[in-house]
């Protein structure tokens, strides 16, 4: 579904990202791991449009989306959750969900309001409140629920456990098997090793820019040195 091939990213003329390279099957929970400023955001930012790469190729289901705005991208079926919960605080968590719904001719709908609140239930008591008296957590529900509506093939989660609670790391868990039950690929970037582990099948982890390690869970599991020496742990 998706491929990035040694994609170099730069932020002006300082470079972040060194010949990255990843890849994502249909149906697959893939996790790039690694510690804060290895360039995870960069790497999601530079699939989603938002950081245009400037070398290398980006192709989802074949098709190359370099250079392409991040509204075509969104188009394409890539949904973003940033990792700063970037919600409209004034509009109910009713309207916030809503101003996400694609509408038009042609359009498939298969998430609806009532689809969100039925997987999303902690959401629907709070369906009239505005969405800047919601808890971090509750507002990272909130995100994640709308980037739902706009029916990603392809779900993008930038550091979902960011600052949450024990107990609301443990909801947004619950949260990603449910998606993913739902036929949607997702590619999530994490510091949090205990909950990629438990959350993904396979892990990258990416270090100062670069890819330096590739497997799928138990390998890594079993990989100790790995772990100790890019994750510290």
């Amino acid at each position: 579904m998706l491929q990035v091939e040694k994609i170099n990213t730069f932020y002006g003329s300082s470079q972040i990202l060194f010949d990255v390279s990843l890849d994502v099957s249909s149906g697959e929970v893939v996790a790039l791991l690694g510690r804060n400023g290895a360039g995870k955001t960069t790497t999601l930012r530079s699939i989603m449009g938002l950081t245009s790469p400037k070398e290398g190729k980006i192709k989802y289901e074949g098709e190359d989306i370099i250079g392409m705005p991040a509204y075509k991208i969104a188009k394409m079926g890539i949904g973003y959750v940033p990792e700063d919960r970037i919600i409209f605080p004034d509009l109910s968590v009713l309207d916030n969900l809503n101003v996400a719904l694609k509408s038009g001719s042609g359009v498939d709908n298969k998430w609806t309001i009532e689809r969100v609140f039925e997987l999303f239930p902690l959401l629907k008591p709070r369906a009239l409140q505005k969405g800047e008296t919601l808890s971090g957590g509750e507002q990272q529900i909130l995100t994640i629920a709308r980037t739902m509506m706009g029916n990603p093939e392809l779900l993008l989660m930038d550091e979902p456990t960011e600052g949450l609670a024990p107990l609301i790391i443990k909801e947004v868990r619950k949260l990603i098997f449910a998606i993913a039950k739902t036929e949607t690929t997702i590619l999530l970037s994490e510091q949090n090793m205990k909950f990629a582990l438990k959350s993904a099948q396979r892990i990258y982890i990416i270090e100062k820019g670069r890819i330096q390690y590739e497997g799928n869970v138990e390998d890594l599991q079993q990989n100790e040195s790995i772990m100790k020496k890019y994750l510290a742990v």
